[in-house]
């Protein structure tokens, strides 16, 4: 089953956050992930969420892990961490009850 990160976050330092989108794009390629979402200016409908929607397709949810673990994302993480607030969630995909 496929497994999803979903990411909502503000941008706290943009000129400090430049340095992740090229960084982070051959870990996501090298780790079979598809960027499903990725909207700068998201649209809010309800509650309170930041502008930075991502979304990540990956082959399952431990698949999403491992990627969020290995050394090459952990070691560019902090460009995103150090420099936006909000929160990344993984999520199984949804199988329509027989």
């Amino acid at each position: 089953m496929a497994g999803y990160l979903i990411a909502n976050y503000r941008i706290t330092d943009a000129k400090a956050y430049e340095a992740y989108v090229p960084a982070v794009l051959p870990t996501l390629i090298a780790h079979g992930a598809e960027v499903l979402v990725a909207d700068y200016e998201s649209e809010a409908v309800e509650g309170k969420p930041a502008s930075v929607t991502i979304v990540l397709k990956f082959p399952s949810k431990e698949a999403a892990r491992t990627w969020y673990d290995s050394p090459e994302y952990q070691a560019i993480v902090g460009l995103r961490t150090e420099n936006s607030e909000g929160f990344v969630v993984f999520a199984d995909g949804f199988v329509m009850p027989a």
